[in-house]
């Protein structure tokens, strides 16, 4: 995989520590990481949780990189968010998919917003919901087009409710995180949106749970569903299991194995996923 000159520059910025300049009160590592698609959240899903650590009056934002290599394929993603009153997140994402084994590449653009309709993450009885919307727009289309996609853009709707515990089993914090996603995406939206199978929104369902180690570390597992378009090859569920680390506020490092199943009719998609990020 190629790291291009902003890739380069934002890790060198992650690695630079710097102070944390809103949400001082917001409790470590609840504004989560940011997943493949700009949201914030976990890796491979959208959480109810908005990125960064932004209060009430208060701006944040966060900068990420992440990079995943499985058996045929390598994905790295550019990524920045912006929230404001831990209400309101809008994002972007650019992915770019490298087919190591079939030669070339895909990229994607992605916009994103998400607001938090009611509750909270960790206080009160009502957990935290959200309703967010993904914008997608596939920039190398012919391939795509060539094995059946119908369209080089889509739009995803999902609902996300998640809430943590402070005090649960084994004396740990855990986190739990729903979402309902309506999309028409294939393999996100890489392989464009629609197919010979259908072309229609469908209702998937992804999923969540982490428990916190200790103040700074977080291991969890993930689990995506996936529409199947494409007559050419079927699409399966995705899922994950990660560890997240976070020093302070302004960093966060996640480590993940993925399991993909098949893509684009090449099986046994197993690998790493690494996601490094900035909240300001």
């Amino acid at each position: 995989m190629r790291p291009t000159i902003i890739s380069c520059f934002w890790i060198s910025v992650l690695m630079t520590v710097v102070p944390a300049h809103a949400g001082k009160g917001r409790l470590l590592a609840t504004g989560g990481v940011t997943n493949i698609e700009g949201s914030g959240g976990g890796g491979i899903t959208p959480w109810a949780s908005l990125s960064s650590y932004a209060e009430a009056d208060e701006w944040g934002a966060t900068l990420t990189y992440s990079a995943a290599g499985v058996d045929d394929f390598g994905l790295r993603v550019q990524g920045v968010s912006v929230t404001y009153g831990n209400r309101v997140e809008v994002s972007y994402a650019r992915q770019q998919f490298d087919l190591d084994t079939i030669g070339g590449e895909l990229e994607q653009d992605i916009w994103g917003a998400k607001v938090r309709l009611t509750g909270d993450l960790i206080y009160g009885d009502i957990p935290q919901i959200s309703l967010g919307v993904q914008h997608k727009k596939n920039r190398t289309f012919a391939l795509p087009q060539a094995v059946g996609a119908r369209s080089d853009k889509g739009t995803d709707y999902y609902l996300s409710a998640g809430k943590a515990w402070l005090h649960g089993p084994f004396a740990r914090t855990w986190l739990a995180n729903i979402t309902l996603r309506a999309t028409k995406a294939n393999q996100t939206g890489l392989l464009g949106f629609g197919g010979d199978k259908g072309n229609s929104h469908e209702l998937m369902a992804e999923a969540a749970v982490a428990m916190f180690v200790n103040r700074y570390w977080v291991i969890g597992t993930e689990y995506r569903q996936k529409p199947d378009n494409l007559g050419f090859a079927g699409e399966h569920d995705w899922h994950d299991v990660f560890v997240a680390w976070f020093p302070n506020k302004t960093m966060g490092v996640v480590g993940a194995y993925t399991n993909l199943k098949s893509i684009a009719g090449l099986p046994d998609q197993k690998g790493w996923y690494l996601s490094l990020q900035v909240t300001f």
